[in-house]
């Protein structure tokens, strides 16, 4: 009698801790997919101010050649006005952080300094907050904003964490007159603290 007890206990604790393991796997598959649909989001974000920055961009609220002619550029932090929302100097005044590192990502308001995916663009991208499809989605739709890092400021060269101006091949025809941006952009997943920052440089 009391081998079976025994044996009935070790193989009771061989089940518990079977069903922990199965537990651990099923959420780290479930903390990768998160990821997984941050990370796509954030490209995707990527991808959108490339199209603004650069075109071609037919929307009716493109601001493209507006940015190409005569881009409004605070001198300090972001610019959260509904006309040039998203351009940010590259420090922000009384901080030694880089300005992408002060902007709240998360603030969707009329006062929000990031931009939405497709504001500007037309284009939609699927999330917990848009009509669009059904699944898993990002809880909040992806969003970026663009520092001009085009002119260094020896004083405070990238808001204090990378140099503001960047070497490259010579440029030619109409990038001559374009500028540099660090792009900045955030991806979210199911929740919105599961959160992806990719960065980018583009030239316009």
């Amino acid at each position: 009698m009391i081998v079976v007890l025994l044996l009935l206990v070790i193989v009771s604790m061989l089940g518990i801790a079977s069903m922990q393991i199965a537990m651990m796997g099923e959420r780290g598959a479930r903390n990768d997919r998160d990821m997984q649909i941050a990370w796509q989001s954030a490209e995707a974000a990527l991808v959108d101010a490339e199209i603004e920055l650069r075109g071609p961009n037919h929307d009716p609220k493109s601001r493209t050649n507006k940015i190409r002619s005569n881009p409004q550029i605070p001198l300090s932090g972001c610019d959260a006005s509904a006309e040039w929302r998203g351009f940010c100097s590259p420090k922000t005044d009384g901080k030694d952080k880089p300005t992408w590192l002060l902007v709240d990502f998360t603030k969707t308001g009329r006062d929000a300094q990031s931009v939405a995916l497709g504001t500007y663009t037309g284009r939609s991208y699927k999330n917990a907050g848009a009509d669009l499809g059904t699944g898993i989605q990002p809880a909040l739709a992806p969003r970026y904003i663009m520092e001009d890092v085009s002119v260094t400021d020896s004083a405070n060269a990238g808001g204090g964490m990378v140099t503001a101006s960047y070497k490259s091949a010579p440029k030619t025809g109409e990038e001559a007159a374009g500028r540099i941006y660090r792009v900045t952009a955030i991806g979210f997943g199911p929740r919105s603290d599961v959160q992806v920052v990719m960065q980018a440089l583009i030239r316009n």
